[in-house]
């Protein structure tokens, strides 16, 4: 955010912004330490759209994460398609992540195998 021409002010308030559509502004202050797997997940999501991105690569976004924390994630990313119009290019090797995608490219050894249009 440095790198912008925004004043600090406008820093702060596009980070909070963003801390607060992905669900911790609670945790501003927090260390990632402080953080649970799911919440650490969701920073990375912030960072990531903090500078309003038209597409966002997302590498195993629920890769490490309990049940109900990668269904919050999964949900947060749909959101962000779905409400704000970000396309989400997303690598999983989870069958139920990639389910929720609406096209599925299906790669072995740096090769397609598969493309697959998902209903909707």
């Amino acid at each position: 955010m440095l790198l912008q021409p925004l004043s600090r002010q406008q820093r702060h308030e596009k980070v909070a912004l963003a801390m607060e559509l992905v669900g911790i502004a609670d945790r501003a202050d927090h260390y990632p330490r402080q953080l649970s797997g799911g919440q650490e997940q969701r920073v990375a999501i912030a960072r990531a759209i903090v500078a309003d991105p038209t597409i966002i690569v997302a590498d195993e976004p629920t890769g490490d994460l309990d049940a109900s924390s990668a269904a919050a994630v999964m949900d947060l990313l749909k959101r962000l398609n779905e409400e704000l119009a970000k396309t989400l290019i997303m690598v999983t090797h989870d069958p139920k992540t990639a389910a929720a995608a609406k096209q599925v490219l299906h790669l072995e050894k740096g090769r397609l195998v598969e493309r697959a249009v998902m209903a909707t």
